[in-house]
């Protein structure tokens, strides 16, 4: 008789896809809703988009019970912040919070995987995208989670950024104007859903802009 040994871990995987595009005067961040665990849907209806500040929004992908543990930690940073300088955190702040956030839990890592976009200083949008140990970068656009191997091949192909090599540094964002760039998110997670079974149900894209914040939604694959 074969000794039967059970393993437990302290992660799962949930699935969804996040992506985010910047522009000169706006950022799309968009995800889709459904949250899975292996071959079972938990729900339909579950946004992976959470606003951290007026202008800066964070979309993850990966273990969802993680995900609200860093949503809640970045949160209370962000309380005492406003209350030590008595004004919101900027984009390019808040990206420098969330790489030492999850730096800091390296040895036992969130099992997140982030895109922050939002406006800079300049009004500009940006997107910073990383890794679950806070590896991160400034960049045009990014995506992540489970569909962003079928959805980073077609973002390079439409919109090409430039290399972070060239001198003098070339400006990251994206050469759309914000109808295309909700356009171009749209198609991507279209096609998204039609090959990866954890992404799907419905999309939620929040367009940030000088005007504020801005909700829509279009219906996804429910298989």
């Amino acid at each position: 008789m074969t000794k039967q040994q059970a393993n437990w871990s302290p992660y799962d995987f949930n699935g969804g896809t996040c992506v985010a595009v910047a522009g000169a005067d706006y950022c799309v961040i968009a995800a889709d809703t459904r949250m899975s665990t292996g071959y079972n849907i938990l729900t339909r209806d579950y946004s992976k988009i959470c606003k951290l500040a007026d202008k800066s929004l964070l979309a993850s992908s990966g273990f969802q019970a993680d995900v609200r543990a860093l949503q809640k930690n970045l949160e209370a940073r962000h309380q005492i912040y406003q209350h030590q300088h008595n004004k919101q955190m900027s984009c390019p702040a808040m990206a420098q919070l969330l790489s030492n956030t999850l730096y800091y839990k390296r040895f036992f890592p969130y099992y997140a995987f982030n895109v922050l976009g939002g406006l800079d200083n300049e009004g500009k949008g940006c997107v910073f995208t990383y890794d679950a140990v806070g590896s991160y970068e400034k960049v045009g656009y990014s995506s992540q989670g489970s569909g962003s191997k079928l959805i980073m091949p077609f973002l390079d192909n439409q919109l090409k950024s430039p290399s972070p090599l060239l001198l003098p540094a070339q400006d990251a964002v994206t050469p759309l104007s914000e109808l295309e760039a909700i356009d171009l998110v749209k198609t991507a997670f279209a096609s998204a859903t039609e090959r990866d079974i954890y992404t799907g149900d419905k999309l939620e894209i929040v367009v940030l802009n000088r005007e504020g914040i801005r909700r829509e939604y279009m219906e996804l694959r429910k298989d």
